[in-house]
C-alpha cells in the first residue's frame, strides 16, 4: 500500500528535511511541496492528497485553520516547533504531531500509523461494499454477513457474534481489534462489552438500545456520545 502525500511549510529547510524523509520511505509518494496553506488550496482541493504534513505556525492562513477545510479523505501530521499547539491539533482529529526539529524516527513512527489507519479505512471500505467477513472459530474460518450481525459480546479474549439466525459463533479476538475493522457508524461500541449493528436496534429506552422486550444493550457513560449522535441523526424531530 503506498500513501499520496504533500507538506506544507513555510521554513525551506523543514520542508526540504521533510522532502528528504518522504523520498527515503517506500510507502510515501510526494505530489507537492508549498510554502504556505494559501498555495496549496487549489491544489489540493482538486487533487485531494490522502495524507498531508502541515506545518502550525505560518502567515495568512494557521495550519489548524487550513486542516479544518480540508476533505474528510486527507488526514494529517502537524509539524511545529511549539509544543503548545499539540491539544489544537488534535482538535481537528489530527493522526499526530511532530515537534522540529524532526528526527526521522519520529517521522517513520508518525507516517507508519498513518499506513495503519488507512489500511483499516481500507478494510472497513471492504467489509462495507461486500457485506461479509471471515472469522477464525474452531480451527475453522466461518464466512458471516454482517446483515445477519445483530451485535457482539466481548468475553475475555473471545468475542460471539449474535446473528439474526439466532446462531452464535465464538472467534479469539478482542474487542477493540473488531471495532477498528467493523464498517462505522453501522456498528458502534457501546459498552466495554459490546458492539451493536445500530440498524438492528428497535427501540430506544433511555440508555439502552431495545431488539425486543427480552434482549436490550446498555449504553455506558464512556461511549455514550457518540451512540447519542448516531440515534439524534436519524430522529425525526
Amino acid at each position: 500500500m503506498t500513501l499520496t502525500c504533500a507538506i506544507i511549510d513555510d521554513e525551506p529547510l523543514a520542508a526540504g528535511l521533510l522532502e528528504s524523509y518522504v523520498k527515503k520511505t517506500p510507502y510515501l509518494v510526494l505530489t507537492g511541496t508549498y510554502n504556505s496553506a494559501v498555495t496549496a488550496m487549489r491544489d489540493l482541493r482538486e487533487q485531494p492528497v490522502q495524507l498531508l504534513l502541515l506545518d502550525i505556525q505560518m502567515p495568512e492562513l494557521s495550519g489548524v485553520e487550513f486542516a479544518k477545510i480540508l476533505p474528510r479523505s486527507t488526514k494529517v501530521i502537524f509539524t511545529t516547533a511549539f509544543p503548545q499547539y499539540a491539544v489544537e491539533g488534535f482538535k481537528v482529529s489530527a493522526l499526530d504531531y511532530l515537534l522540529k526539529p524532526v528526527s526521522y524516527q519520529d517521522f517513520l513512527q508518525a507516517t507508519d500509523k498513518a499506513l495503519d489507519w488507512f489500511a483499516v479505512m481500507q478494510k472497513q471500505e471492504t467489509y462495507s461494499r461486500d457485506r461479509f467477513l471471515f472469522v477464525k472459530s474452531d480451527y475453522k474460518l466461518l464466512r458471516i454477513s454482517l446483515d445477519t450481525i445483530m451485535y457482539v459480546e466481548g468475553l475475555k479474549d473471545y468475542v460471539r457474534f449474535y446473528l439474526t439466525t439466532g446462531e452464535r459463533i465464538m472467534s479469539l479476538m478482542s474487542m477493540k481489534r473488531l471495532e477498528e475493522f467493523l464498517p462505522r457508524p453501522e456498528f458502534l461500541r457501546t459498552h466495554r462489552s459490546y458492539i451493536v449493528h445500530m440498524p438492528m436496534v428497535t427501540t430506544v429506552d433511555r440508555l439502552r438500545l431495545v431488539f425486543n422486550p427480552d434482549l436490550y444493550i446498555p449504553i455506558s457513560d464512556n461511549y455514550k456520545d457518540e451512540v447519542m449522535r448516531y440515534i439524534d441523526q436519524h430522529t425525526l424531530a
